[in-house]
């Protein structure tokens, strides 16, 4: 396979929310760029492609509409205050341990499944986005 994903994971703002982030790397190890272009899991009603830039003190959700751009031989992580999956109008709220299954579309590997174990409820800290934005 030429997109390797590693570390999936997700988390809830709280124990009641009917959203949640989820979060992985995807290295491409392609010698052609591919894109994450959606989403999809039995648990949610919606999963979209999100990005957050941070402006000073102000942080701002935005969508990634053409999905997210994998270049040659590169590693781009998902993760608390950065590019992320937002899990939206979930049928249930997530609980610490619980095993979300999600259907990956690329725009030329295809599909891949993955399952996004939830960590605990919370805050996502002071983590700041390093890498470059691009919608």
């Amino acid at each position: 396979m030429s997109i390797d994903i590693s570390r999936p994971w997700a988390r809830t703002p709280s124990a009641t929310a009917l959203e949640a982030g989820g979060f992985l790397t995807l290295t491409n190890k392609a010698k052609e760029a591919d894109r994450l272009i959606a989403a999809a899991s039995p648990v949610a009603g919606k999963i979209a492609i999100r990005g957050i830039k941070i402006t000073g003190p102000t942080m701002t959700m935005l969508p990634i509409e053409r999905g997210l751009g994998l270049p040659p031989d590169t590693v781009i992580t998902m993760k608390p205050r950065g590019y992320h999956l937002l899990f939206e109008d979930l049928k249930a709220p997530l609980a610490k341990g619980d095993k979300v299954p999600v259907t990956l579309t690329f725009e030329k590997a295809g599909t891949r499944q993955v399952e996004l174990v939830v960590e605990s409820e919370g805050p996502i800290g002071n983590q700041t986005l390093t890498e470059g934005y691009s919608g």
